[in-house]
């Protein structure tokens, strides 16, 4: 059994309409999942799991979920190839408030540019939610996407993390069209 917990206002997303999204993860995964809707828990049963890379999929999924990405979103994340990490902005600047929207602020960018233009140019998927930026992205981009973000939380001026960005990834494009 595997346990896991997710802000209240978020179960009804992972239930979904009449139970449909539950429903569908349930058949995708051969996992039973039992939701507590009043406390925010999940208790996953992985007993006889066939595929154990499955239980660490549906696990990432339900905290995509819970930090706040659609179904749609999520649910790159039983591709082999996709993977999804969370920034704690108390990490970077401790409980308050206001400095954790400043920083949450930074991500976005004015008018949501900067959060865009990362999920444009890395084909990645950002949600800010709570004190925590999340990602969700392929293995080959993630550690750009990563580096970029944690440049913007130490700080750094967004057209710097863009040309960092712009450069890593026409990088990545020539060691996937020429194999080194």
């Amino acid at each position: 059994m595997k346990y896991l917990k997710i802000p209240i206002e978020r179960i009804g997303v992972l239930i979904g309409h009449k139970g449909e999204t539950k429903q569908a993860l349930e058949e995708k995964t051969g996992i039973k999942i039992n939701i507590d809707s009043k406390l925010g828990e999940i208790t996953i049963e992985d007993n006889d799991t066939k595929d154990p890379l499955m239980l660490i999929k549906l696990e990432n999924f339900i905290n995509a979920i819970g930090r706040g990405f659609s179904p749609q979103n999520a649910i790159q994340l039983f591709d082999d190839n996709a993977d999804f990490f969370i920034f704690n902005l108390q990490d970077y600047v401790g409980k308050k408030d206001a400095h954790i929207r400043r920083l949450k602020s930074r991500v976005i960018g004015k008018e949501g540019k900067t959060r865009k233009v990362l999920e444009e140019l890395t084909d990645s998927k950002i949600s800010i939610y709570g004190h925590t930026v999340s990602i969700i992205s392929d293995v080959v981009r993630m550690n750009v996407l990563k580096k970029s973000i944690d440049m913007i939380l130490q700080g750094s001026k967004q057209a710097t993390v863009y040309h960092f960005v712009e450069v890593q990834m026409k990088e990545l494009r020539r060691e996937e069209r020429y194999g080194f």
